[in-house]
């Protein structure tokens, strides 16, 4: 058996809780530190699982020199965390999404291209058993031509979603709302499942909680494939529940119908159903069920050396199709982000 990998988790917040129960799940690795500025959730975490605490990252990665680091903070930390770690050799498990801004998706790529370390960006819907499912049949060319998709996200956050974690509301830590903290994963799987994106028309606005935050609340767009193909997505968290997500694929031959479990419908009248592994339950179902097939698949790809598949090149696919939509949206705040990196580039 190889050497057991050394994990360390950096951001003890909500999600983290998916990762170390995922980190839990594994053979041959071990918690080795965590990390958190906050101190009280830091002293938690350390606790919890028996492992050293840090609140500095460099000093936690100089010092145990862990083989894999799982970043689970605000999105405006991520690309930095993720490039000090690779820069020293060290693989990263990243939460979504891959930056907050394309200057900084962009130095991410840079560092993994650079780096002998491999990353993960956490896609891990795409690991979802329907998604799985859907992706071969629509590989297999059975469904013939197919002529477009058609996704919801319809969910619901309070007031104290983002008062409890104001980083959430604002553009300069969250990179965005709600495109950028939950929808990006419905918006992930349409253009991997339907192919790379040529154009991108929609608009995002805040209906519902403009008084809480400053990003998006709601927003609707219209995605040309290269294929010809034509995708059609709306989400909104101004609805009074969670309502499941759908995503429906229309082709020649099948309608393929994600919503939990996968329904395809063929021209010949056979219908065919893929279920899930298991239905997700409590307050965190949405986030998907596969964090731990994702986290194990990346861990065998380190021990062996391969480099993984939803890498940052990979992920800023999606992310640059929701930047799009907010410089559509937002021009004033386009207009001053072109003129940071300017001013970045001549200095």
């Amino acid at each position: 058996m190889s050497t057991p990998l050394r994990i360390a988790v950096v951001g003890c917040g909500d999600i983290s809780a998916l990762h170390f129960t995922a980190i839990a799940g594994q053979n041959n690795v071990t918690l080795v530190a965590v990390c958190d500025v906050d101190e009280g959730r830091l002293a938690a975490a350390s606790q919890s699982h028996g492992v050293p605490g840090f609140t500095n990252h460099r000093q936690m990665l100089d010092e145990l020199t862990p083989d894999v680091v799982h970043i689970c903070t605000p999105h405006n930390t991520h690309a930095a965390l993720a490039i000090d770690a690779l820069d020293r050799g060290v693989s990263v498990v990243l939460e979504k999404p891959v930056a907050h801004t394309r200057d900084e998706a962009t130095r991410l790529v840079d560092a993994a291209k650079r780096s002998d370390a491999s990353i993960a960006v956490c896609f891990q819907n795409r690991y979802n058993a329907p998604v799985q499912a859907a992706a071969e049949i629509l590989a297999t060319g059975a469904v013939g031509t197919v002529h477009g998709a058609a996704a919801t996200v319809i969910w619901h956050r309070s007031a104290e979603y983002y008062q409890d974690r104001p980083w959430r509301g604002r553009w300069s830590t969250g990179g965005g709302g709600l495109l950028m903290n939950q929808a990006i994963h419905t918006l992930d799987l349409v253009q991997w499942l339907m192919g790379p994106v040529t154009s991108v028309r929609g608009s995002a606005s805040t209906r519902f909680l403009d008084d809480v935050i400053e990003v998006e609340d709601t927003a609707d767009m219209v995605l040309t494939h290269e294929s010809g193909a034509r995708s059609v997505f709306y989400t909104t968290l101004a609805y009074v529940a969670n309502a499941p997500v759908t995503l429906e694929i229309v082709a020649e031959n099948a309608t393929l119908r994600l919503c939990g479990d996968l329904t395809v419908t063929w021209a010949d009248g056979r219908v065919e159903t893929v279920r899930e592994r298991a239905l997700p339950t409590g307050e965190r179902a949405y986030w998907g069920i596969s964090h731990e097939l994702l986290i194990a698949d990346f861990y065998q790809r380190v021990q062996t050396g391969s480099s993984f598949w939803i890498d940052p090149a990979e992920a800023r696919k999606s992310f640059d199709i929701i930047q799009d939509i907010y410089d559509q949206s937002f021009p004033e705040r386009a207009g001053r982000a072109r003129q940071a990196t300017e001013r970045k580039a001549l200095t």
